[in-house]
């Protein structure tokens, strides 16, 4: 039974930054790795992924800003985000899987979310 548990998430203010975690109980069936966030009333968001290689890729709105990583020794998903900005408020969900999809339904394992808000 696969479980990812999120942390990091919090309250700061626009410019800030913070880093987000997400220790795996098993990581070693997934291929990606992959942060996702949903604000209020949107649809989940992936933000940034990153492959077993260390190849990342991630959405426009957060190129140069966020920075997803992996630690293969100790199956940890980070994403580093810095500068925040207002419209980085949202619940950040860390998600694994076999296939790189840009949506959730591609994702089978998922976090149980942690939220950030940037006032």
């Amino acid at each position: 039974h696969v479980q990812l548990v999120e942390s990091g998430g919090g309250s700061v203010q626009t410019g800030e930054s913070l880093r987000l975690s997400c220790p795996g109980s098993d990581y070693s069936f997934s291929r990606y790795w992959a942060w996702f966030r949903q604000g209020p009333g949107k649809q989940r968001e992936r933000v940034a992924i990153v492959d077993r290689y260390g190849g990342s890729d991630y959405v426009e709105s957060v190129r140069g800003r966020f920075t997803i990583s992996y630690d293969n020794a100790k199956h940890i998903l980070f994403l580093q985000m810095v500068g925040l900005k207002l419209e980085d408020s949202a619940v950040y969900y860390c998600a694994a899987g076999s296939a790189a999809g840009l949506v959730a339904s591609a994702f089978p394992y998922w976090g149980q979310g942690t939220q950030v808000t940037v006032s």
